[in-house]
C-alpha cells in the first residue's frame, strides 16, 4: 500500500470513528465534510462546489483508488458511487456519491442510528451530474453490516 493511500485510510478511519451516542456534538464539525475522490472526476468536484455553496466546509483528498476507503466506510458494491465523504462532528456519517443537499440536511437533523446514506451510481440530474431539481432518484440508508439490505432514506425530485 502506498504512503498516500495509508495516510488517507488513516484519515478516514479517524474521521469515521463512531463515538458513544452520549458524547456532545460539535456544532462546527457538523458542517464539515471530508471528501475522498479521484483526481480526474469533474462531477465529484461539482458536488463539492455545490456543498460549499450550501454552506458546508469541505476538504478533499484525491486518491487513485478508493477501494480501501469504501470498504472502511461500509459501502457495498451495490451502493458504490464515484466519491465517498464523511460528515458529522462527534457522530460521523458516510455520504456515498451524489447525495442531494436535502438528504444531507435530513440526515443531520434526524441523526438516525445508521452508518451513512448513499446515492448509488451516478444518476443524471443528481447534484454534480447536471443538477436538475426535478430529477428522480433514490438515496439509501445503510449500516455497513454484512448482508444488510439498504433502506430507502430519501427520494430526490419529490420535495
Amino acid at each position: 500500500m502506498t504512503k498516500t493511500i495509508k495516510f488517507a485510510l488513516a484519515a478516514f478511519v479517524a474521521a469515521a470513528a463512531l463515538p458513544l451516542p452520549t458524547q456532545a456534538a460539535d456544532g462546527a464539525g457538523e458542517q464539515h465534510i471530508m471528501v475522498f475522490k479521484t483526481p480526474w472526476c469533474g462531477c465529484c468536484q461539482s458536488w463539492v462546489d455545490a456543498m460549499k455553496g450550501a454552506g458546508y466546509t469541505v476538504d478533499t483528498q484525491d486518491l487513485e483508488d478508493l477501494t480501501a476507503i469504501k470498504k472502511q466506510a461500509g459501502v457495498t458494491s451495490e451502493l458504490e458511487a464515484c466519491h465517498t465523504a464523511v460528515i458529522g462532528g462527534e457522530r460521523k456519517y458516510t455520504l456515498e456519491g451524489h447525495v442531494p443537499i436535502e438528504a444531507v440536511e435530513k440526515l443531520m437533523s434526524e441523526r438516525p442510528d445508521i452508518r451513512g446514506i448513499a446515492t448509488p451510481g451516478m444518476p443524471m440530474g443528481s447534484l454534480g451530474m447536471g443538477y436538475d431539481p426535478e430529477a428522480k432518484y433514490e438515496v439509501y440508508a445503510f449500516s455497513g453490516r454484512s448482508g444488510e439490505t439498504p433502506t430507502l432514506f430519501h427520494r430526490a425530485g419529490e420535495e
